[in-house]
């Protein structure tokens, strides 16, 4: 992933993540979209992303278990 100013590293668990390299936000593995930390609440511990809600979590979920 390119270096991004700003871009944590983290490492996802349940029921909460580890900050690997700090930074103020991370993106959405389904849309892209910046989710600051502060606002984190939907990842996965299994595939290892962020989420920017729920209907992101359920596409990347079902992308994953390749049922879409």
């Amino acid at each position: 992933m390119a270096d991004i100013q700003g871009l944590a590293v983290l490492r996802y668990d349940t029921p909460h993540f580890d900050v690997v390299r700090p930074g103020q936000f991370v993106l959405c593995a389904v849309s892209g979209a910046r989710i600051d930390l502060d606002d984190l609440k939907y990842w996965s511990a299994e595939f290892q992303e962020a989420y920017r809600g729920p209907e992101e979590a359920t596409q990347s979920f079902l992308r994953h278990r390749g049922l879409r």
